[in-house]
């Protein structure tokens, strides 16, 4: 009999991806201005600095960010905005995603060799799980960081303008001066 663990869905993202992604975005939005420390993204997004800590290293390894040392030290992307999909980040914090074990990437195994799922050759719904995956992953794939990263009104801090390097060359055509209000 398998464990099931308790959560509040059938997919469920953690804390891990939910705040990596905000770090990520938060990055994206100050792109072409220098590394972004964490003190800063901590105070932005609300999030606290020694989780934030702890999702660098995860990015870092997975390539998405790069850290420079020093007085004006931080983070930056590794890439341009629209060329970092939503996917990538969930995947380097989260691992493969997959809604059942049998509904992995690779050949219907568990991401553990040792814990194969014993069903595989004769499951009536695994072709759904599958589905299901297929559907999640082709919805984080078809989101990249700058379309994330545009200003909120309601934000404190995200409406102030983006810098245009984190907007595609389409976004950047549509930017206006602010207009004052009277």
């Amino acid at each position: 009999m398998r464990t099931i663990p308790q959560i509040s869905g059938a997919l469920h993202f953690s804390t891990r991806g939910e705040y990596g992604v905000r770090l990520m975005v938060e990055l994206a939005r100050h792109r072409g201005t220098g590394p972004v420390s964490l003190a800063d993204v901590s105070d932005h997004e609300d999030l606290p600095r020694p989780y934030l800590e702890q999702l660098v290293i995860g990015l870092r390894e997975a390539g998405l960010v790069v850290s420079t040392r020093g007085a004006r030290g931080g983070y930056e992307l590794s890439r341009d905005a629209h060329e970092i999909r939503i996917s990538e980040v969930i995947e380097a914090l989260e691992g493969p995603i997959s809604p059942m074990v049998c509904a992995t990437d690779h050949d219907g195994r568990s991401s553990d060799p040792g814990q194969p799922c014993d069903r595989t050759s004769f499951c009536n719904v695994q072709s759904m799980w599958v589905k299901v995956r297929e559907a999640v992953m082709g919805a984080l794939d078809s989101m990249t960081l700058a379309d994330l990263a545009g200003p909120l009104p309601a934000h404190p801090f995200h409406s102030l303008p983006i810098h245009p390097s984190a907007l595609t060359v389409t976004d950047r055509s549509s930017i206006t001066e602010p207009v004052p209000h009277a």
